[in-house]
């Protein structure tokens, strides 16, 4: 029994450890994923709150697997073990049976799971924990008190400095679709031999107070634009796919409203992209850096864009003034929060190709690569149209 007991000691800390950190690398991953639940269960007033809560969600799994490694506090965290494999449980579940929640997160992208392997996983980790806590009181410290307190405050000190360190940076392992060396383009493809998911344009109106639902095709009998009145717009998912495209709904719009992804993404020349939303902070150095940057493009006939979602009239009036030198292309928040982590994110692409990308904490590095990036060829100069009108007989 005391074997066994070990061995799923070593299992349950192993996996709590590793799943902390994946989690860790990309803290604010998860912090959207608890958004994502919050909205549908109306929650939504939390979301200021959510990275928090994310930090202190990841720094407790590696710290808690550490502990049940070294058997330090077992009857403490064997309860507190046990109430997370429980809201875990009740999470993945939640993905699974309501079907409102495609996945859970639990091992961030890096580790895509589905909702029905997340339920199993976390049923199996239920039991094991079960184990350890029925066993609790015959659990004695691998190490003396002194050193487990140690290897303790290192889990603690580690955990919070690693977050710290991708939050101002970038995860140190990117597992997003936008990763350095992905094709935007493709990526934006569906698998060959796929079906994309089926679905219906859907309407939600507010009608004496409640909100009524309604597909394109069958808009009430009695509906008028006093009685009813437009809430929003979505696409409902009604016979699902087997796979979908890695990047979805990314699309960037001129200020006029004309998509121009396509005709940008194309272009077989060095470009630059600043990604921004709303949430940025124009404290330290990083906007003079990002000056530099775009100087040194320009030299070398390199355009520059800045991806947001303010609205440009916002923009000018509030941004820094480095943001006024770069062409403004909006797009959607939820596309750009997926693209870059860090706000803002610099971006260097060529045919559609992410080359690299900085955190704006990483500027520098970005300047240096730009130096020494060869000139794009020179924008090919239009002959003056010939009028006719002043020619001479």
């Amino acid at each position: 029994m005391k074997t066994l007991l070990n061995i799923t000691r070593i299992i349950v800390g192993v996996l709590f450890i590793f799943s902390g950190l994946v989690k860790a690398n990309d803290p604010l991953g998860l912090s959207y994923k608890m958004q994502e639940f919050f909205e549908v269960w109306g929650w939504s007033f939390l979301d200021n709150y959510t990275l928090a809560m994310s930090v202190a969600m990841n720094a407790f799994e590696i710290i808690a697997g550490v502990a049940v490694l070294v058997g330090w506090q077992m009857r403490l965290f064997s309860w507190l073990l046990l109430l997370l494999i429980v809201f875990f449980t009740f999470l993945t579940g939640y993905a699974l049976f309501s079907g409102k929640v495609r996945e859970c997160g639990c091992f961030g992208d890096c580790i895509p799971l589905t909702a029905d392997q997340s339920f199993i996983k976390d049923l199996v980790l239920l039991v094991l924990i079960g184990f350890i806590f029925w066993k609790r009181n015959t659990i004695r410290p691998a190490t003396n008190k002194m050193y487990s307190l140690v290897i303790l405050f290192f889990a603690v000190i580690f955990s919070f400095a690693f977050q710290w360190f991708v939050l101002l940076h970038l995860p140190v392992k990117d597992c997003l679709p936008y990763k350095v060396g992905n094709n935007i383009p493709e990526k934006m493809k569906n698998p060959p031999g796929s079906i994309p998911d089926s679905t219906v344009i859907t309407f939600v109106y507010d009608k004496g107070g409640k909100e009524i639902e309604f597909t394109a095709d069958k808009f009430p009998d009695d509906f008028d634009d006093e009685t009813y009145k437009f809430i929003k717009r979505y696409d409902k998912v009604v016979r699902k796919g087997n796979a979908s495209p890695p990047i979805k709904d990314f699309a960037l719009q001129t200020v006029y409203g004309n998509d121009t992804t396509l005709a940008l993404l194309t272009e077989d020349k060095y470009q630059i992209y600043v990604f921004l939303k709303n949430g940025y902070s124009a404290d330290g150095d990083w906007p003079t850096v990002l000056k530099a940057v775009k100087q040194s493009a320009a030299q070398k006939n390199i355009d520059g864009y800045l991806v947001s979602n303010i609205a440009i009239e916002t923009l000018r009036g509030s941004a820094p003034d480095v943001f006024h030198t770069f062409t403004p292309l909006l797009c959607d928040a939820t596309a750009i929060k997926t693209a870059a982590r860090a706000n803002p994110t610099l971006f260097l692409v060529k045919n559609g190709t992410i080359l690299n990308k900085w955190s704006y904490a990483d500027f520098e590095q970005a300047l240096l690569m730009v130096n020494g990036l060869p000139a794009n060829a020179a924008p090919v100069q239009q002959p003056e149209p010939i009028d006719s009108t002043n020619q001479q007989p």
